[in-house]
């Protein structure tokens, strides 16, 4: 299925995992809106579409040669264990030896991948792994969706797709008034469905609208929906509540359809210069690389530099220390530093123990097309 890759949504990782990592170390205050709650959105809208369009070419092809659907999830199952399981496992061992604190009190809420369930109940955040409650939620998604899009039939696997985005707003509301504290309905994967949803009726619909390239070529559905995107968050700030009506139920929305925006106009087959423009700057091997790694800085990213928990006993503070008099005492001095040395970290990881792994995926393949 490689003939399905798209260069520019690498990039599109690259740029959701730096939005991630400016929040964690810059902070929302200094950059005017909330780039983790953006970058992790534009995740979830990203592994909709993916997946969603990996399920329907696999389903297609069993479907034309009268093949039933059980190899292809095995398939998907199997390859899916290969490519996240391995890293998130090497780093929660590694956590628990190290007696990271917090680890070793919940680890079965780690290696069940329910760290966000355990927030959502308890209405609280959990330390240093707090951000691996995005992975849990994406496999969440990934242990029951392949099972409507293998065998709902297909238009009722989209109408419940669209229901997907309503029933995900309104569970964030339900949250909302009845006073849970804003981060159930932020990590609580029904809660983050419209995400989700939105990326998988891309992948649904865009092979069946026969002017796709018009219909997003001139841009005016990306930019609407950037504007929107850009309201609820300015009427999200204007609030003197941090966690409001706004940031809780509707800004999740206003992200994905921007987001979704995104992967339409840089995946759809038209060619105007805006397209170009940004097709470039998405895809250039900077961006792509990053892209390529993006999983292993996001997961390393709290373990090399966290500026709520960064003491002398942290483990990367020599290293700001001796580089501190030449970089200056700044918080983008930090930012670049530790950026970088996420990226040769991840690096690192993806050369000598990810990318060998992945390679097993290889045995694993869908069916081929007659």
């Amino acid at each position: 299925m490689n003939s399905s890759y798209i260069r520019s949504l690498d990039g599109l990782r690259c740029v959701a995992v730096s939005l991630v990592l400016i929040a964690h170390w810059i902070g929302d205050d200094r950059v005017g809106f909330y780039p983790s709650y953006l970058g992790v959105c534009l995740f979830f809208v990203l592994s909709g579409f993916l997946i969603t369009g990996i399920l329907l070419r696999a389903r297609t092809v069993d479907e034309k040669q009268k093949k039933w659907h059980w190899h292809s999830l095995k398939q998907f199952y199997i390859r899916r264990t290969i490519r996240i399981f391995p890293l998130y496992y090497l780093v929660i061992g590694l956590l628990f030896i190290f007696h990271v604190p917090g680890v070793r009190e919940h680890w079965i809420w780690l290696v069940t991948y329910m760290t966000n369930n355990y927030m959502a109940y308890y209405q609280t955040w959990m330390g240093s792994f707090d951000h691996l409650w995005s992975l849990a939620v994406e496999e969440q998604f990934y242990i029951f969706f392949p099972w409507v899009a293998f065998f709902l039939p297909r238009k009722v696997l989209e109408a419940l797709v669209w229901l997907f985005i309503p029933g995900a707003i309104a569970g964030r509301a339900y949250f909302y008034y009845q006073g849970y504290e804003w981060i159930t309905p932020y990590v609580f994967m029904p809660t983050c469905l419209d995400a989700f949803g939105l990326g998988a009726l891309l992948a649904i619909t865009r092979h069946r609208i026969s002017k796709w390239a018009t219909l997003f070529s001139h841009g005016g559905f990306l930019i609407s929906s950037i504007a929107l995107w850009w309201w609820v968050t300015q009427l999200s700030i204007a609030e003197v509540e941090d966690h409001n009506l706004y940031s809780t139920v509707y800004l999740r929305f206003a992200e994905a359809l921007m987001s979704v925006s995104v992967i339409a106009y840089v995946s759809s087959m038209g060619k105007t210069t805006g397209q170009e423009i940004v097709r470039g700057i998405l895809e250039n091997p900077l961006f792509v690389y990053l892209g390529k790694i993006s999983y292993g800085i996001y997961v390393y990213h709290q373990f090399i530099y966290n500026p709520y928990d960064f003491t002398p006993s942290s483990w990367t503070f020599p290293l700001w220390k001796m580089a501190s008099p030449w970089l200056g005492d700044h918080y983008l001095a930090k930012f670049g530093l530790f950026f970088l040395v996420t990226i040769l970290i991840a690096s690192l990881s993806w050369y000598l123990f990810e990318k060998p792994i992945n390679r097993l995926k290889e045995y694993f393949g869908y069916r081929l097309p007659n």
